[in-house]
């Protein structure tokens, strides 16, 4: 099947639900069986049948088996929040003693995961230039048990060489696991560059229209059993509404994002040429230092992305955000809406050093018109210079 098809119909079995298009949303706790045997044996239950809620049921089944399909793993289990996917994940193949390295453009709330919770369990990170590419081999140690990637990177949206990374890391024993949330698994196809486990933050693009908190963590086959393990071990489960809107936004994912990848990327030109922007951070840009690889790596990029204006005041920084009429501000992106905020990545950094001379910001285009962004954003620098002073 092509992709477009996949997606309609990976993980739908309307034959299992009397003919429904869309699996019901199953609300259980307890599961009833007939027999002492059946009791007994609850634990070994098959994988994809219900034995008790926190387990699975239909609903959360079905979003997993798609996103597993289309994302190209072996399987893949679902959590509460894409930040309980990451926790769950990095959980899975580390134990104390052992060594981490992380990228230094990561999503914050992992560095935060791994320099408070991983620390206090006994675990190290470290952190690397996102650029490395195979020359990470010289910072693998023996113990190093995981390389963690994103790309691009949060907030500054560095390209990673993926496969370089991943060939390294396995030939010193190191799992691979990726955020791959910004791509989503229609634009990135992690197992087909030596990822390990492949992360989402279903919660975005998933999703799809910033009503449910989802996560989702795809695995190959030798890797889903330690995965499934520790998210279990950690009891979490994805809710059955938000599972249920997960796998309906993952049936529209084809059409939203190459709506979001066309708009970006329009958007993204208007901007390099406004003199108030010092430099755009968008991997789909010709002239984007991560182009190359972004190109012979990804099918297409999101919405989400960056861009360096020249410095202004607080005020002029509010003037700018503060008077939109399309561009919200929020934390969260890959819904239908657009947003602009702005983003201090020199503060999250320890391996390498984020100076860009300006003030950084990050926007993710939604749905809306494009012309109709371009305007709003065309005021905003206009309130940016009449702020000045």
């Amino acid at each position: 099947m092509k992709e477009d098809t996949k997606i309609v119909k990976a993980g739908r079995h309307p034959e299992d639900q009397l003919g429904a298009v869309n699996p019901p949303v199953y609300h259980v706790s307890t599961v009833l069986v007939r027999t002492l045997d059946e009791f007994e044996n609850l634990r070994e239950t098959p994988e994809g049948t219900m034995a008790y809620g926190r387990r699975g049921t239909p609903t959360s089944f079905a979003l997993e088996e798609a996103v597993a399909e289309v994302e190209g793993g072996a399987g893949c289990i679902s959590s509460p929040s894409g930040l309980a996917a990451i926790a769950g994940a990095l959980l899975a193949f580390v134990e104390t003693g052992d060594h981490v390295l992380v990228t230094d453009s990561v999503y914050s709330p992992t560095r935060r995961f791994c320099d408070t919770v991983l620390a206090r369990f006994g675990v190290t990170t470290s952190y690397y230039d996102p650029l490395i590419g195979g020359g990470i081999a010289e910072l693998l140690r023996d113990n190093t048990a995981v390389v963690y990637v994103e790309s691009p990177g949060s907030l500054t949206f560095e390209v990673q060489d993926i496969p370089a990374i991943a060939a390294a890391a396995h030939a010193r024993g190191a799992k691979v696991l990726m955020d791959n949330t910004w791509a989503s698994p229609l634009f990135f196809k992690p197992f087909e560059h030596g990822v390990d486990v492949s992360i989402q933050a279903a919660t975005k693009y998933i999703v799809g229209h910033s009503d449910a908190m989802l996560g989702t963590a795809t695995a190959t086959a030798e890797c889903l059993g330690p995965l499934r393990d520790s998210v279990r071990g950690l009891g979490y489960c994805a809710g059955p509404d938000d599972a249920y809107l997960g796998q309906r936004g993952l049936r529209t994912l084809g059409v939203r994002l190459r709506r979001h990848h066309e708009s970006g990327l329009e958007v993204a030109r208007w901007l390099e040429r406004r003199p108030e922007v010092l430099r755009v951070m968008y991997p789909a840009l010709p002239d984007d230092p991560g182009h190359a690889i972004w190109r012979r790596d990804f099918s297409g990029a999101s919405g989400l992305f960056g861009f360096v204006m020249e410095s202004g005041s607080r005020a002029q920084l509010a003037a700018f955000v503060e008077g939109c009429a399309h561009f919200g501000m929020g934390a969260s992106w890959g819904g239908f809406e657009s947003l602009c905020i702005p983003t201090t990545p020199e503060n999250h950094r320890t391996a390498t050093q984020w100076a860009p001379g300006g003030q950084t910001m990050r926007l993710h285009i939604g749905l809306e018109d494009v012309g109709d962004l371009i305007e709003d954003l065309d005021r905003a620098f206009a309130r940016f210079h009449k702020a000045k002073g």
